[in-house]
């Protein structure tokens, strides 16, 4: 993988365990929506690998019966314990700051509703991007490109002119798919093993290796 600086003009991030540490209250809220419909022998590690997918997607594929109340479960139970629960991995907020600083576009595309990831943002202090795509934006998510690509067309930006950078191997396959350029992040949800077999140009331990690739004058 390059240690090469990634000068695309616009860098767009993933939210969740890529700028704020909502992991472990993420696992929470399906461990909750779980047991409420007595489903058992599901670990942590598969919980983990949902991480960045549709929320409405994955309870379809786990319980077809149960999936809406099931997603209706854990957004209760999730939006409770939200705000008390959420950081801003150290060094983010700098990093988006010193990107919209460079004259970088920067955006965030999540499987999160749109509401709840402003209120995420908000609350950690990491600056409000240009762009930001949630679960509300289009009919389609990740691993399919189609988030990644509403959020180009409303920057006016190129696929080859872009870079991803999530913490998930779907975040990967995503900007693959995409044509755009990927950079997996290991202090997420995902395993490190799980994000090199996907190939992304880069697979960065902490935040300030990834400013050295994205901010090299600033690093």
């Amino acid at each position: 993988m390059s240690s090469t600086p990634l000068a695309h003009s616009a860098v767009l991030f993933d939210l969740d365990g890529t700028l704020v540490d909502s992991v472990e209250v993420i696992v929470e809220s399906y461990r909750h929506a779980l047991a409420a419909f007595d489903v058992t022998g599901i670990d942590e590690a598969r919980i983990r690998s949902w991480i960045g997918m549709s929320l409405d997607e994955t309870f379809q594929q786990l319980s077809p019966r149960h999936a809406a109340a099931m997603a209706r479960t854990y957004r209760e139970y999730n939006l409770a314990h939200h705000d008390g629960r959420v950081s801003a991995y150290p060094g983010a907020a700098e990093l988006v700051r010193s990107l919209q600083e460079q004259g970088r576009r920067v955006g965030v595309v999540t499987s999160k509703g749109r509401e709840l990831a402003l209120r995420g943002l908000e609350l950690t202090g990491i600056p409000v991007p240009e762009v930001l795509v949630g679960k509300e934006d289009t009919p389609r998510h990740k691993p399919d490109p189609q988030p990644l690509h509403r959020a180009l067309e409303l920057m006016g930006v190129e696929a080859a002119d872009a870079v991803y950078i999530g913490d998930a191997a779907t975040d990967l396959r995503a900007a693959r798919a995409g044509g755009l350029a990927a950079v997996g992040v290991t202090w997420g949800a995902g395993r490190r093993e799980d994000l090199a077999a996907e190939r992304p140009a880069a697979v960065v331990e902490d935040v300030s290796e990834l400013a050295a690739l994205l901010v090299p004058l600033a690093a």
